[in-house]
């Protein structure tokens, strides 16, 4: 890579990994925030639906969007939203402040990162694609697995200061996107590409709009899994917040690990859809196996090998996508994120009213979904192959 596409690269992922940081910072101190103001659950979830809904909606526009003006600027756009969302919450105490600053950030975050994994696959070539986008999916969970943490230790000065923290580390994202990103230009529509035209329904045909699918059913399941799954193990076997806490730490270190070090080698060696195919078959047997498994042992083993396939099976699934046209890389991405959103939002909802009738009924249909889906990437292999 050249020195130019390795500052743009570098920048991205610094940017990213700051506004990630920035959005988990604040999830230690949301009960605080519930309990001191007497809102109630109601209030707190519709207050967290608003980001990801928000963020659906503007992600495949924006995508559209960039692909037409070009990147940077909605690149410092969504680093500006970001820190006017974080002062907005450190400043208020009403609860519509609440929810426009989370509409707010979810703007910010269908402006910031669909536009930046379609300015990493225009300065990349195919043969450092994988390991770019597995970088910038490392500083994404790297700021979401480290924001928590240093959160819990800024609320010990006043529960609002992960706010105004996640508010500075915005505007050094934006200060440096302006002065040391380079330009980049728009993207030139051809007449020979139909999904050149900047049209989303021209990239929803053929093996992409089943790569869109797998997206969906990669972020339902894994959300799915997640947001029940401290209630699962408290309930089923008998998990302290230390054991819970001991598991989500291995795993964010283990995900790390395998995004930045082995997940370019493993698309090198078996392809992205090879990938795929592992991650959707690992995360569904680790999933099936918690349904029946009675050792506290096998629970930690199994909760770390889902969640690792769930962590590359977003970045092999985005770098196939990538790959899959050479142009209008922004409208792919920005569906990409707003898909995922859509998983975000369902998955909670969905696996959190089935967890009434019965503990395993979320992981079953978990399960479904996810065997259903490592057959669907044999179709997108043939498909593909034809062409």
């Amino acid at each position: 890579m050249s020195n130019r596409t390795k500052r743009t690269i570098t920048i991205l992922i610094f940017s990213e990994f700051l506004i990630c940081l920035g959005m988990s910072l604040i999830f230690p101190v949301m009960p605080f925030i519930k309990n001191e103001l007497h809102f109630t659950a109601t209030d707190m979830g519709i207050m967290s639906s608003l980001y990801a809904l928000m963020q659906s909606i503007a992600s495949p526009l924006i995508g559209r969007l960039s692909d037409r003006i070009g990147r940077k600027p909605l690149l410092l756009g969504g680093l500006g939203l970001f820190a006017l969302s974080e002062v907005l919450f450190a400043l208020t105490n009403h609860l519509y402040m609440f929810d426009l600053s989370r509409i707010i950030g979810g703007l910010s975050a269908g402006m910031f990162v669909p536009t930046a994994q379609a300015l990493a696959a225009d300065v990349t070539d195919l043969k450092h694609r994988a390991k770019v986008i597995g970088w910038l999916s490392a500083a994404f969970s790297g700021g979401l697995i480290l924001g928590p943490g240093l959160g819990g230790l800024l609320a010990q000065h006043g529960y609002k200061t992960p706010f105004w923290t996640a508010a500075v580390l915005g505007l050094i994202g934006l200060i440096a996107t302006l002065f040391l990103l380079p330009k980049d230009e728009p993207r030139q529509e051809t007449t020979t590409n139909a999904a050149a035209k900047g049209d989303w329904r021209a990239v929803l045909t053929g093996p992409m709009l089943m790569l869109f699918v797998l997206i969906l059913v990669s972020s339902f399941g894994l959300q799915s899994f997640e947001s029940i799954y401290s209630i699962f193990v408290n309930e089923v076997f008998g998990f302290t917040l230390k054991d819970i806490a001991l598991v989500l730490t291995l795993n964010g270190i283990i995900s790390l690990i395998a995004q930045v070090v082995f997940f370019d080698r493993i698309v090198q060696a078996i392809s992205e859809i090879g990938l795929i195919r592992v991650a959707f078959a690992a995360s569904a047997l680790g999933v099936f196996w918690l349904m029946f498994t009675h050792s506290k042992v096998i629970v930690m083993v199994m909760t770390l090998v889902a969640f690792t396939a769930f962590d590359l099976l977003r970045p092999a699934i985005t770098t196939l996508l990538t790959k899959a046209s050479a142009s209008n890389q922004g409208v792919i991405n920005g569906l990409n994120m707003s898909l995922t959103s859509v998983g975000n939002i369902a998955g909670p909802l969905i696996a959190s009213a089935l967890l009434d009738w019965n503990y395993h009924i979320p992981y079953a249909v978990v399960v479904f979904f996810l065997a259903i889906s490592f057959g669907l990437t044999y179709t997108v292999h043939l498909t593909a192959q034809r062409h």
